[in-house]
């Protein structure tokens, strides 16, 4: 199973129509209602706002007033037949005036994601495991030594230091007997 690396965006034309599909990483399902809020705020005017998502094991596609079958199925489709999981697709739909029937809508979105795709990096999706980890200032180089200073989401510096980070369960596996002579206090998420 795979997800991406970053956020891509790609367009093509079909019959004057324009379909602007854009590709997210996700990871969590409420982040994807904000993620549309701000689509539709950016690409104001546009007559369809379709998308599909596969997170874990929710999936969920929306048509957007067009023809039902005809735009989000197509699009969670793809996804699915890529084996594409943690993503968010929506392929934004400005009108062009010429009609294109069910096959020639099932065709465009389908043709709009599978480009975007072929821009993207494609990574393999591993476990994550979340992490508070509490520890004493003086014993912070030793979790740098262990663990990607880009895996930590938060440092909160009070009395010790308490970090929130995101790891590879493989890696978690290697590292938690020495987490544990480091640490006051691990807990998993």
């Amino acid at each position: 199973m795979h997800t991406i690396d970053n956020i891509y965006t790609n367009e093509i034309v079909i019959q004057k129509s324009r379909f602007i599909c854009k590709i997210f990483p996700v990871n969590d399902i409420q982040n994807i209602d904000t993620i549309l809020t701000e689509i539709k705020k950016e690409y104001k005017g546009a007559t369809h706002y379709c998308y599909a998502y596969i997170i874990g094991n929710s999936q969920k596609y929306s048509d957007d007033k067009e023809p039902n079958g005809t735009a989000g199925i197509p699009i969670l489709n793809v996804l699915k037949n890529k084996n594409l999981n943690n993503i968010l697709v929506v392929v934004i739909r400005y009108f062009g005036g010429i009609k294109l029937g069910a096959g020639g809508l099932l065709r465009a979105y389908t043709k709009a994601v599978v480009e975007c795709l072929n821009l993207a990096n494609l990574k393999e999706l591993t476990n994550e495991i979340n992490l508070e980890l509490s520890l004493k200032y003086e014993n912070l180089n030793q979790i740098y030594t262990l663990i990607d200073e880009s895996s930590i989401k938060e440092k909160i510096y009070d009395d010790d230091i308490i970090l929130k980070l995101s790891i590879e369960e493989k890696k978690y596996k290697e590292i938690k007997n020495k987490l544990e002579h480091i640490c006051i206090n691990i807990k998993e998420k």
